[in-house]
């Protein structure tokens, strides 16, 4: 009896020490598995981002490589190299985002893109340049370190705005796509296929 109640002491705590382990190691996976739901609801989103994230590094880099070589390498105004810059590396931006970044959403016209894709940078630059005068004129700080202090400011509250409103008026999902062909008779390119007036899917004209 007392070998048989030694045995049964052991497996007891035998179990009691598998029972320890198990609930340890799910205590461990509980975090991951919040994490990999999170990333797997907002797999898009952080994807999205991180090719704009890309495509506006590329494109910031244009933008100052072309600025300086026409200002310092051609003798061109300041403005003038400025302006040319900025519309270049937009340009180059809207086709990458188009193609790359935003391709899975729905194409709703190349002109109707491109215009406000256009208008809406010209925003962001605004807001950019707001970033300059506030910290110029509001705080008093001048210098090429407060300069570029407001550029980061400027650059990050631009970001935000574009990666916003690229999604929401350019680059827009294919339910909102629909939805506008619905309600304007407009064509929408869904997933590159062939570009359909809203009505021609009922055989009736509207």
């Amino acid at each position: 009896m007392p070998i048989r109640d030694a045995r049964a002491g052991r497996a007891v705590r035998h179990a009691l020490r598998l029972s320890t382990r198990a609930r340890t190691t799910d205590s461990r996976k509980v975090p991951l598995k919040i994490i990999t739901s999170l990333y797997e609801r907002w797999r898009h989103l952080v994807h999205e981002l991180a090719k704009f994230g890309i495509v506006g590094a590329v494109n910031t880099v244009l933008d100052f490589g072309l600025a300086n070589l026409l200002y310092l390498g051609f003798g061109w105004p300041t403005l003038g190299a400025k302006t040319t810059s900025v519309a270049v590396a937009a340009t180059s931006s809207f086709f990458m985002n188009r193609h790359w970044t935003f391709r899975h959403r729905a194409r709703t016209g190349l002109r109707r893109e491109y215009t406000l894709f256009f208008l809406l940078n010209g925003v962001g630059l605004l807001i950019a340049n707001a970033c300059i005068l506030v910290v110029e004129r509001g705080f008093g700080k001048t210098g090429a370190l407060w300069f570029n202090v407001a550029q980061v400011a400027g650059l990050a509250l631009g970001m935000v705005f574009r990666f916003t409103t690229y999604k929401r008026y350019v680059f827009v999902s294919h339910e909102r796509a629909a939805a506008r062909s619905l309600a304007e008779g407009s064509v929408a390119e869904l997933d590159g296929g062939a570009a359909q007036p809203a009505g021609s899917r009922t055989g009736t004209s509207s």
